[in-house]
């Protein structure tokens, strides 16, 4: 007796495969889920208003150069 192997559809093997990979996640709670949220804001703040004091800067520096 011969066994006839049915080849997985590649798509469908792609979401099985997905599925048994998302069920290995560990997901945050909320409490985490917030507190890097608000981690990632402070820092884009942070990172914006430093960036901009260095263009401010230069920008006045090179309008020094170029008008003398």
């Amino acid at each position: 007796m011969v066994k006839q192997v049915v080849k997985e559809n590649r798509v469908m093997q792609y979401f099985r495969e997905t599925r048994a990979e998302l069920r290995k996640v560990v997901w945050p709670t909320r409490q985490e889920a917030i507190n890097l949220t608000l981690i990632v804001l402070g820092t884009i703040v942070v990172m914006s208003v430093f960036f901009g004091a260095i263009d401010y800067l230069l920008t006045a520096l090179f309008r020094l150069l170029i008008v003398r």
